[in-house]
C-alpha cells in the first residue's frame, strides 16, 4: 500500500481497509457498549455478590456491560493454578454463572467473560491428565512464564477439548462479550504429536488451529463481541482482527503511558479496534496519579470502558462518569467511523499530545489534547488542525463552549486557517500532568 500524503495518508488507508474489508460480523458496524471490567477493582478476590454491587452502581452511572475477568473457574485464586479447567467455580461465586449473568442483566447491563483458552497451569486437572498437551522440549524442564505453559493448539484433540469446554460455558449463560487473553509468549516449541523432523511446522499449525477455533466460535455465537488480548497488545495484528473486531491495546492502563501506546498503534490500526479503559489511580502499573477526566479523554480514543471499583469513587467522580459516558455516546460515530489524525507526537518534546477525529464528509471534527508538561508562565499551545473545513474555530457548538479544562468551561481562542490555540487554565495538576481539553 502506498500514499502520497505521508504516514498520515497511509494510516487513513490502512484504517479504512481494516474497518471495511477485514473486520466482520455484527460489531463491524454495531455500537459497542461501554463496559466495566472488574480486574483492577477486585483481582482474584471477589464473590458473585461483590460483582453485583459493582454492576448495580455501574448501571446507575450509565455503564452498559459488566465483564468478569480472571478467577471465576477451576481452582483459580491466584495466577499459579487452574488454567485449562474451564468449569465455573460456583462455590467461589456463591451462585451459578447463569444466575450471575441473569442478575446482571436484570440490572440493565450486558454480561461478559474473560478466558485464556490457549494456556494451561501446571497445577490443573487438565495438566495432570494430559501433560503432553503442553508445548515443551522432551527430557527438559518446561519453560514456565506467568506460572503457565502454552497448550499445543497444533493438535486437533487439544483444540476440540478446549472448544467443547468453552461452548458449555457459553451455552449455559447469557454471555454477550468474550475477552480472549494470551498472557505469555510461546517458547519451547515442540509438539509431542509430531516427529522431530516436522517440528518446524508447529508454530504455523498452532496459528491455523487457533484461527479454526475462532472461526467455529464466531460462527456459532454471532451475537457475542469477541475482544482479543495478549497481556495487552502482544498479539495486535490483522489476523486476530478478522475474528475479534477490537483488541485490548495494553495491560498498561496509565493514561500518560497510553498516549504513547495508542499513538504508535494508530499508525497501523483504526481507533475502533483499540480497547482502552479508565483505570484506578494511583495507577496499578506506574503508581502515577492522573486527573480523572484526563484518563477518560485518553480512553475515549478507543472502545471505551472502565477498569476500577465504581463504589469507591467520590460523588464528583461518579458525576464525571455519567458525563463521560454521555459524551462518548455523543461522539461515538465520529470517533469510530471518522478519520483519525495525529496532531502532535508524545515522543517529540511537545508539551501537548493532541489528536483529531474528522467525519468522512468533513462537516465535523473533534480535537483532543493532553498537556503533559507544566511550565511557569506558559506560552500558548498552538495546534495545527489536519483536516476539516478551513474556517474560524470558535470552540463552540450551538453557542455552548466545548473546552472543559478540569470541569470548567473555557472557549477556545479564535484562530483562522485551521490553527487552534488551546486555552490554559490554572487547573489542578497531579503527577506532572494537566487536565486534557476537548473540542
Amino acid at each position: 500500500m502506498r500514499s502520497g500524503e505521508g504516514l498520515s495518508g497511509l494510516s487513513l488507508r490502512l484504517h479504512d481497509l481494516y474497518r471495511e474489508y477485514l473486520i466482520r460480523g455484527k460489531y463491524k458496524t454495531n455500537y459497542r457498549p461501554v463496559l466495566i471490567n472488574n480486574w483492577e477493582a477486585t483481582y482474584f478476590d471477589f464473590t458473585g455478590e461483590k460483582l453485583l454491587d459493582i454492576a448495580g452502581e455501574a448501571a446507575r452511572l450509565g455503564i452498559e456491560m459488566l465483564v468478569l475477568d480472571d478467577g471465576w473457574f477451576g481452582k483459580r485464586d491466584t495466577d499459579s493454578s487452574g488454567l485449562g479447567d474451564w468449569v465455573v467455580n460456583e462455590k467461589k461465586l456463591g451462585m451459578s454463572l447463569k444466575e450471575l449473568a441473569d442478575r446482571v442483566n436484570g440490572l440493565g447491563l450486558k454480561f461478559g467473560l474473560w478466558v485464556e483458552p490457549e494456556m494451561i497451569s501446571e497445577d490443573s486437572d487438565l495438566y495432570r491428565a494430559h501433560p503432553d498437551w503442553a508445548l515443551r522440549m522432551p527430557g527438559r524442564p518446561g519453560n514456565i512464564a506467568r506460572e503457565q505453559f502454552v497448550l499445543d493448539f497444533s493438535r486437533e484433540e487439544v483444540r476440540s477439548h478446549i472448544e467443547a469446554a468453552l461452548c458449555r460455558i457459553l451455552d449455559g449463560a447469557n454471555i454477550e462479550y468474550i475477552k480472549w487473553d494470551m498472557n505469555r509468549s510461546i517458547a519451547n516449541v515442540y509438539s509431542a504429536a509430531l516427529p522431530a523432523e516436522r517440528q518446524g511446522e508447529v508454530l504455523h499449525r498452532y496459528v491455523l488451529g487457533l484461527y479454526e477455533m475462532l472461526e467455529h466460535l464466531t460462527a456459532r455465537y454471532p451475537d457475542i463481541l469477541f475482544e482479543g488480548c495478549s497481556g495487552g497488545g502482544g498479539r495486535f495484528d490483522a489476523g486476530m482482527l478478522y475474528y475479534t473486531p477490537q483488541i485490548w491495546c495494553s495491560d498498561d492502563t496509565d493514561a500518560i503511558e497510553r498516549l504513547k501506546i495508542q499513538y504508535g498503534t494508530s499508525f497501523g490500526y483504526p481507533v475502533s479496534a483499540v480497547g482502552s479503559h479508565v483505570s484506578a489511580c494511583p495507577n496499578h502499573q506506574t503508581f502515577r496519579t492522573t486527573p480523572f477526566d484526563t484518563r477518560a479523554t485518553v480512553a475515549m480514543a478507543g472502545s471505551f470502558g472502565y477498569e476500577l471499583d465504581v463504589n469507591r469513587l467520590e460523588e464528583t467522580e461518579k458525576e464525571a462518569v455519567r458525563a463521560q459516558v454521555r459524551e462518548y455516546k455523543e461522539y461515538y460515530r465520529l470517533v469510530h467511523d471518522g478519520d483519525y489524525y495525529r496532531l502532535t507526537s508524545p515522543f517529540g518534546g511537545s508539551r501537548t499530545v493532541a489528536w483529531e477525529f474528522v467525519s468522512k464528509d468533513r462537516s465535523e471534527a473533534l480535537v483532543c489534547g493532553v498537556v503533559t508538561a507544566l511550565e511557569a508562565n506558559p506560552s500558548p499551545i498552538v495546534v495545527k488542525l489536519r483536516a476539516g473545513r478551513r474556517k474560524e474555530i470558535r470552540g463552540e457548538r450551538d453557542g455552548v463552549p466545548r473546552f472543559r479544562p478540569d470541569g470548567r468551561r473555557h472557549p477556545a481562542s479564535r484562530a483562522p486557517e485551521g490553527i487552534l490555540v488551546l486555552p490554559l487554565s490554572r487547573a489542578r495538576s497531579e503527577g506532572g500532568e494537566r487536565r486534557c481539553m476537548m473540542l
